[in-house]
């Protein structure tokens, strides 16, 4: 399997070269040359098979051989180390819950997935790698935890000052040895442009080796497609047949990119919906066709406070930029803070059960496909626990949490972080750790 540029396909690399470099040398996201279907056999035996089975026939094509067989096998059994169940909300709407992991987030399939990869390729060599992630809460912490002790790495973490919920910014700035985390005067988009100005600075180039844990790194981005598979899994063994429609929160777009990815490779999914805060970009791109984004806008559901989302690029290269092709699976909508704290009450008062906010909106999203589309069986991912976003989900709840043990651990600890306003202080920094 190669890999090109989305901004000069005559740019390739292998899938070790594409982990390594994060983004190409044009700027370019890398994209896989195809997207190999999977046998019909495996599909119709899904039910039967373990979630490492799983991983390793859907990753494989990817890898492309840069792994041998039984270290990915290792890697992938590394990477899946908790559950991803289905839990029925009514008889026609159920929620994947993708935060029993580490950092209790979704996040952590890409990151755990990666840092493995990245240890693997770092092997055979003897220069360290340095890790540049951009996060508005989740990612972060997910990498920060997926990365922790992996030999041959630094992991560099830029997030947005006073944007980032009490336990993500512990979750990102309590760990030491081999992570960091930088304290970015701004928004998200403020780090997102810091770490892809990094990787084209020549000032850098020879002094350090720089990649990327968001979800631009193919890495980071493929692997969040099993999870949809685990979804199919369960209702194959439920016994629920009907049309899937999944709406996804959505804010740098990788999570529903991996989702249309699992859809292209041969998984029965109807319709995906894209459902974002008040950061509107996409869904008024499907509005208008003008893709015109805007400064990102501070919510609740903070991991979505993007508003120049890097992965859209990637969904319109998967429907060939067909914008008719792409609005007959894909949809996108968007709400606002009152929507979606209504949203966790209705979930809570009606249904017994409590979601981030995060959650919230896919759920509302789901909602409203729905209402055209009453015949599918509908799933919104809950990206996140909860107590994540304690403050938020308490207050509108009326409700105390209980800490889960995964976060009680970090409670007590003092954060450590360095502060910077711009990218000239930020490549200081950097260079001082050459």
């Amino acid at each position: 399997m190669k890999y090109y540029s989305l901004t000069d396909k005559n740019n390739t690399a292998s899938f070790s070269e594409a982990v390594i470099r994060g983004l190409a040398p044009d700027r370019g996201l890398y994209f896989p040359e195809s997207a190999p279907r999977l046998d019909e056999s495996f599909l119709a035996a899904i039910a039967t098979k373990s979630m490492v089975e799983i991983g390793v026939e859907v990753m494989r094509p990817f890898v492309g051989g840069t792994i041998l067989d039984a270290r990915l096998e290792k890697i992938v059994a590394d990477t899946l180390c908790f559950d991803f169940p289905v839990n029925k909300i009514n008889d026609n709407t159920a929620t994947l819950e993708l935060f029993h992991g580490p950092t209790m987030a979704f996040k952590d399939v890409g990151a755990r997935f990666m840092a493995r990869c990245i240890g693997y390729f770092n092997e055979q060599s003897p220069k360290k790698v340095t890790v540049l992630v951009a996060t508005s809460g989740d990612t972060g912490g997910a990498v920060a935890s997926g990365f922790l002790g992996i030999e041959g790495t630094e992991v560099i973490i830029l997030y947005p000052k006073g944007k980032v919920s009490h336990i993500q910014e512990l979750q990102l700035t309590t760990n030491s040895n081999n992570i960091k985390a930088v304290e970015v005067d701004g928004v998200f988009d403020d780090c997102q442009e810091m770490v892809k100005s990094a990787f084209i600075d020549a000032d850098l180039k020879g002094k350090l080796n720089l990649t990327s844990a968001n979800s631009i790194n193919v890495a980071r981005w493929l692997p969040q497609s099993l999870y949809f598979f685990f979804a199919y899994q369960q209702f194959q063994r439920m016994g629920i047949d009907k049309k899937l429609a999944f709406s996804v929160p959505s804010g740098n777009f990788g999570n529903i990119c991996a989702g249309i990815v699992a859809s292209k490779l041969g998984l029965p999914v109807h319709h995906f919906v894209a459902s974002t805060n008040v950061n509107d970009t996409v869904p008024r791109y499907l509005q208008t066709q003008e893709y015109n984004p805007y400064p990102s806008k501070q919510t609740i559901s903070n991991a979505m406070d993007v508003g120049n989302p890097s992965n859209f690029i990637r969904i319109q290269s998967l429907f060939n930029n067909d914008f008719n092709a792409l609005k007959q699976q894909f949809s996108s909508f968007a709400f606002d803070d009152s929507q979606t704290q209504i949203a966790l009450k209705a979930l809570y008062n009606d249904y017994n059960y409590i979601a981030d906010p995060h959650g919230a909106v896919g759920y509302l999203g789901l909602q409203k496909h729905m209402q055209e589309r009453p015949n599918v069986h509908g799933v919104f991912l809950e990206t996140a626990h909860a107590i994540k976003f304690r403050d938020t989900v308490e207050k509108s709840l009326d409700v105390s949490l209980d800490t889960p043990e995964q976060i009680q651990h970090i409670l007590d600890k003092t954060p450590k972080k360095t502060a910077l306003k711009d990218y000239d202080a930020f490549k200081e920094y950097l260079l001082q750790r050459a």
